[in-house]
């Protein structure tokens, strides 16, 4: 069961921070998905939780969409 709510929590982490900006963004979609992913593994090695997981994924998920989102408008011009 923590093994399904970690997956979802990684894929809600993922949609959620992939709302904003622009949605053909390339690097924005990398950056969130790869965030999410690392924030996911991030959080549970530091906590070892599924709460720890879920949470690190968000955080990874919305920096990593940043970062693509600037990736993404540096690389526009």
């Amino acid at each position: 069961m923590s093994k399904f709510l970690v997956a979802s929590g990684i894929v809600l982490a993922a949609a959620l921070a992939g709302c904003g900006g622009n949605p053909t963004g390339k690097g924005e979609t990398i950056g969130t998905v790869g965030g999410a992913a690392a924030g996911g593994a991030i959080g549970h090695a530091a906590t070892g939780s599924t709460a720890g997981t879920v949470g690190g994924a968000v955080v990874g998920g919305v920096i990593g969409n940043e970062v693509g989102e600037r990736y993404d408008d540096k690389h526009r011009q």
